[in-house]
């Protein structure tokens, strides 16, 4: 009787213990970025680097993005739990019925620029003046510009992705991101002009956290303590970024500390990630009006399409719990 008693204890004492450790399992997050690692990306990897995501409790593995990868796509397959993903983009994948949402947005400011030949004063002043842009600017900043400030089809050139014309014709502005294009324009001995439209109110949200809303709706607490962690990653990443570049250069060796610095200072420079609402509400957070925002800017450059519910793109319950100030 008493090793019977004593047999049965051991086993629900190991059963307990079983059960705690299962209960204490860190859980995995499989999330996506948008491009090769960079400072952009900064926040994140200092989450990784600096134990953030162990501390709550999640087991995180950032993959990175590329010129071949479709991180959305990958989403929708069920093969990354988050992705990383402009807020035009996310709006177009509601479009087309995938079941995505956007939990929060690591940029306040969305860093796309004009750049403009040195002596430039106004953004207005390249109103009928060549500018290469990328065919995707069709449906994106293009149609804004041609709102808000007149511009005309004509102007367009095509963009390389190359600073080379840029260099060459000094007729000419492109199109680049705040913490990328300017940096090779700057070491080729020319001091150009950076337009960030965000300044002047072009108003999607740019690296948003995107789920599938099974998802969210399976994995709300994982989700919250990821948006936490991040947001946390990148109060540490804006103050010292050292440990988070040295991930960032592990996963693509090619990114030099030149440019990694020159990146981290456009994102402070600019307040791309701390500015605006995140200032009273926290890094990473959304607002409701800034997503009807771009769905007006859609609308009046008739880029939305009819009967699309548009506010099942983002979704701002996780991020209300969040308030991670910069």
């Amino acid at each position: 009787m008493i090793r019977t008693l004593a047999a049965r204890l051991a086993a629900a004492v190991m059963a307990t213990a079983a059960a705690l450790a299962q209960a204490q399992a860190p859980d995995r997050i499989v999330f996506a970025t948008d491009w090769l690692a960079q400072a952009e990306h900064g926040g994140f990897y200092q989450a990784l680097a600096e134990g953030i995501y162990r501390k709550h409790n999640l087991d995180v593995t950032i993959r990175m993005g590329g010129p071949q990868v479709n991180g959305l796509q990958l989403l929708a397959a069920g093969q990354i739990d988050v992705a990383m993903a402009d807020g035009l983009q996310v709006l177009s994948a509601v479009e087309q019925g995938v079941p995505v949402v956007a939990i929060a947005a690591t940029f306040q400011k969305n860093p796309t620029v004009l750049i403009a030949q040195p002596g430039t004063a106004k953004i207005e002043q390249l109103k009928g003046k060549p500018i290469a842009i990328a065919a995707a600017a069709n449906t994106t900043y293009w149609p804004w510009l041609r709102q808000q400030f007149g511009f005309s089809d004509e102007q367009k050139r095509p963009y390389g992705f190359s600073v080379q014309p840029f260099l060459a014709d000094k007729s000419l502005s492109q199109q680049g991101f705040a913490t990328s294009e300017p940096f090779s324009i700057e070491k080729a001995g020319v001091k150009p002009v950076v337009f960030l439209l965000a300044d002047y109110g072009y108003p999607p949200y740019s690296e948003a956290l995107v789920v599938r809303r099974d998802t969210l709706d399976k994995r709300r607490d994982a989700l919250a303590r990821f948006v936490l962690a991040s947001a946390e990653g990148w109060k540490s990443y804006l103050a010292n970024p050292a440990p988070g570049n040295a991930l960032i250069r592990k996963d693509n060796p090619q990114m030099s500390d030149e440019l990694l610095a020159f990146g981290h200072r456009k994102l402070r420079e600019h307040g791309i990630v701390d500015s605006g609402d995140a200032k009273r509400d926290g890094l990473l957070t959304m607002t409701d009006a800034r997503w009807r925002a771009t769905v007006e800017f859609l609308k009046l450059t008739r880029l939305a399409k009819p009967n699309v519910d548009y506010p099942k793109a983002w979704n701002l319950q996780v991020v209300r719990g969040v308030k991670v100030l910069p």
